[in-house]
């Protein structure tokens, strides 16, 4: 039996760690970026690449969406990736990508006149994660698709956790995480903003608080971009703009209040309206005013 080959389109700070997480399984792996750069790190390691979406449909049995966000998921299939066509029938479309529930069972529907087969399946975890193999998935999807699943996502995940039959409950999760998540990086800044406003030392909020009853997992990650001046992104405050809207969306329709995700989502598009969109999603701690932060070195 021929060896699956597997795609990863969108090799950004969480794809280029799934394409080379496949690559060292031993898995025939094709990485696709429209940029050069993560082409040539992943060639670098053995990879096949290409900057066309359906060549690297044409070869591939699993397909791994890790681009942006919904429209480019749309674009990449349908739009002028033109990748759906170029699937050949049974193969499988994994979406990693934060998208509405409602976005993910509208694609399984259209890949599935296609004789496609598709798994909602976004992620959680940080470039260090996706580099080691050890993504957290949450994976919803018919029998078939989690089957043809297997291999690749043992490959790029500690953990897939299967939330349903059919596509939408993946997303729904992930959701319900981003909630978190990005309440988590605001109220982390917002912790650290007070500190450094009473006159605490970043370096003192950080000890205290990483071996405090407050800590979160978002406070001892994102506060140490604080710490160093260094907003290099990882996960920009643009992703969070954009995962904090789907909330937003979301819980206004299931008519549920979400406060506090509304507040945070605030936070995050007043750092993009400063122009720190592209900074890493701890810059929202720029947003507070009359403090001092550390420079970097």
């Amino acid at each position: 039996m021929p060896q699956r080959t597997y795609a990863v389109v969108g090799l950004g700070a969480i794809g280029l760690g799934m394409a080379q997480s496949l690559l060292r399984a031993g898995l025939n792996t094709i990485g696709c970026n429209r940029g050069p750069g993560p082409l040539k790190i992943f060639a670098g390691n053995g990879g096949r690449t290409t900057h066309d979406a359906a060549e690297a449909a044409k070869v591939a049995d699993v397909f791994f969406l890790a681009v942006v966000n919904a429209a480019q998921v749309e674009d990449v299939l349908f739009g002028r990736g033109q990748a759906a066509r170029a699937l050949k029938p049974g193969s499988l479309v994994i979406d990693c990508v934060t998208v509405k529930p409602a976005f993910a069972r509208e694609m399984e529907r259209r890949l599935a006149e296609l004789g496609l087969l598709y798994l909602d399946a976004p992620v959680s975890g940080g470039p260090a994660q996706s580099a080691a193999g050890q993504l957290s998935i949450m994976a919803s999807g018919g029998p078939e698709a989690f089957a043809g699943a297997e291999t690749g996502l043992k490959a790029v995940a500690a953990v897939v956790h299967r939330l349903g039959n059919e596509a939408g409950k993946g997303s729904a999760m992930k959701v319900v995480n981003q909630l978190l998540a990005g309440t988590h990086i605001a109220v982390a800044a917002e912790a650290m903003a007070l500190g450094l406003r009473m006159g605490l030392a970043a370096e003192d909020v950080y000890a205290v608080i990483t071996s405090a009853a407050a800590n979160s997992w978002m406070f001892e990650t994102r506060m140490k971009h604080v710490l160093s001046g260094d907003y290099t992104p990882l996960s920009a405050v643009d992703i969070f703009v954009k995962d904090l809207g789907i909330v937003s969306e979301t819980t206004r329709e299931q008519a549920m209040p979400a406060p506090l995700a509304a507040a945070a989502l605030q936070q995050f598009v007043a750092a993009q309206a400063r122009g720190l969109g592209r900074e890493a999603d701890a810059a929202v701690i720029k947003t507070f005013p009359g403090i001092e932060l550390p420079s970097k070195e």
